[in-house]
């Protein structure tokens, strides 16, 4: 007999992935008008400045990827949506089967709770899709996929009017800084996986409580999507102190790479993109701006923090840089160990003692 994905062994008890892939796609909104040619100019372009910032980062930063990784791919909507259900399902997949013992769960559980989350999974992500310029994707495949989903950067660009070669090189120039993030470290993505694993690990209640708590956390989620009035957070599925240790961590290390990758933007840009005021100007306004309900669905789903995390990780970086340069800045990337600690993102003075020593220089090897 065959399984159809999304209700062979323990999975039917969380998520229903298809159910969450059809949900997605039909949630999502179609793109700005452009004619065959527009876009087929707009996919080239995309990936000949991919290609360009890819240049432009290693010289800015010195760093330069030490694995091999697959060329950019250039998506719409629903394309987004499915690549990041098949990047969770690659990592919840085998997460949610050790919690649960690869137990069976009950009738109602399997008819009923997989397909709920499904559609609630599905409708998070099809609200995203219509937001997010570029990702590096790392859940699905190592050492990740970068993405850029073209009918949100043209629709963006247009709607600030800027110019299109300036805004998508601007917009490449950060995420580029992201693939080069985890293939210059090679280890990165594996520490990222591992904390996520912890963070499930750190539960201290059994693993159906657990589960019970994430798929309440996608309901919030999805609920935020719907209700702008809904007081709940997804922060309710935190609970244990071990938790909030690993999540500490977590908010750490995303604050670097989203600092860093801000950084890298507003110093390569002045260089190669001739209206890079105006565009950082518009953009900030509009990520400032938003009505009553986008402003609610950006709290639940953590965007306010992520705003606060480019400005808060930018200014670490920045600091450090100016402290000891880049190279000493590019030693945060030696190991897991001296990655920043939450604390030290406001006192880029703490993170230099302890990395650098007193003085400010590497300690001599050997």
């Amino acid at each position: 007999m065959v399984l159809r994905r999304g209700y062979g062994g323990s999975m039917a008890q969380f998520v229903d992935w298809d159910l969450a892939a059809a949900t997605a796609g039909a949630l999502s909104k179609s793109g700005p008008r452009v004619s065959y040619t527009e876009a087929t100019d707009v996919v080239g372009d995309l990936r000949r400045l991919t290609d360009e910032a890819a240049g432009h980062v290693a010289d800015y930063t010195g760093l330069r990827a030490q694995v091999a990784h697959p060329p950019v791919r250039v998506v719409d909507r629903r394309d987004w949506a499915a690549a990041n259900i098949a990047g969770l399902r690659e990592v919840i997949t085998p997460l949610v089967s050790r919690l649960s013992g690869d137990k069976r769960p009950g009738a109602l559980t399997e008819a009923i709770g997989s397909r709920l989350t499904g559609v609630q999974a599905g409708t998070v992500l099809a609200y995203l899709s219509g937001r997010v310029l570029g990702q590096y994707e790392v859940f699905s495949a190592d050492p990740g996929q970068l993405l850029l989903v073209a009918p949100n950067i043209v629709e963006v660009e247009r709607k600030l009017g800027a110019d299109p070669r300036d805004f998508r090189l601007w917009v490449c120039l950060h995420e580029v800084t992201h693939r080069t993030q985890f293939t210059a470290v090679p280890w990165m993505r594996a520490y990222f996986l591992s904390e996520v694993q912890a963070f499930v690990d750190a539960s201290s209640s059994g693993g159906e409580h657990l589960l019970e708590r994430l798929r309440r956390g996608v309901a919030t989620l999805s609920d935020a999507v719907r209700d702008p009035e809904s007081r709940t957070s997804v922060l309710d599925i935190v609970q244990t102190p071990a938790q909030r240790a690993v999540l500490d961590r977590l908010t750490a290390l995303m604050t670097l790479l989203e600092g860093h990758a801000e950084f890298v933007m507003d110093g390569v840009g002045p260089q190669v993109i001739p209206s890079v005021e105006r565009i950082r100007a518009s953009f900030n306004r509009r990520r400032e701006a938003g009505n009553p309900l986008e402003k609610a669905i950006r709290r639940l789903l953590g965007v306010d923090v992520k705003m606060r995390q480019y400005a808060e990780g930018r200014k670490f970086v920045h600091g450090v840089v100016e402290r000891v340069g880049m190279d000493g800045f590019n030693s945060i990337f030696n190991s897991p160990l001296t990655l920043p600690r939450l604390s030290e993102l406001g006192d880029p003075d703490a993170w230099v003692a302890r990395v650098h020593g007193p003085a400010g220089t590497l300690p001599a090897a050997g």
